[in-house]
């Protein structure tokens, strides 16, 4: 399959679990609510030019946005984390791995505490960055952060799930040159 068509795939996956399944969930909805649909971002190719990350990230954050009636909510914290992304691969990337080109982020491409660094600085990012624009104020700090950790965790708990389910091979990118 194609990488174009896999990620147009992962992109109508997660839309419709985030809004059809996740935003549906009553049990933990007024303190914590679970977000996945971020990770379609994350798993996005590293070829990608940076522009073209940013616009992805539109994008989804607006197709995320018309199905939750919440217009910029979710573009705004998809664009940051596209923003973010780049830099953050830059440091996390082993240098001994540079002569082995993989095509995306994984477990296998960045090494298991890269992967866990990677995943959890860019949850933190996008479910505080989302919090804070739901609240437009910090209101009680200590209720904002704990929602931001309560919720990131739960992500990170389903993030952890969809890497198991969706066991994606480490492909690599081969060079012509």
């Amino acid at each position: 399959m194609s990488q174009l068509l896999k990620n147009i795939i992962r992109f109508i996956v997660f839309i419709l679990l985030q809004a059809f399944v996740l935003d549906k969930i009553p049990m933990i909805h007024q303190f914590v609510k679970p977000y996945i649909y971020f990770l379609f971002l994350l798993w996005l190719p590293f070829s990608l030019p940076r522009i073209t990350l940013l616009i992805i990230g539109l994008v989804f954050g607006l197709t995320m946005d018309s199905f939750s009636g919440t217009p910029g909510l979710h573009a705004a914290p998809c664009v940051l984390i596209c923003y973010l992304r780049p830099f953050l691969l830059n440091v996390l990337l082993p240098q001994e791995k540079l002569e082995v080109s993989y095509i995306e982020p994984g477990i296998k491409s960045l090494g298991f505490a890269q992967y866990f660094t990677y995943i959890l600085i860019l949850t933190f990012v996008h479910h505080a960055f989302l919090i804070f624009l739901e609240w437009m104020s910090f209101g009680n700090f200590l209720y904002f952060i704990f929602k931001v950790a309560a919720s990131t965790i739960l992500s990170l708990v389903l993030v952890f799930i969809a890497e198991l389910l969706f066991m994606r091979k480490a492909k690599f990118r081969t060079n012509a040159a």
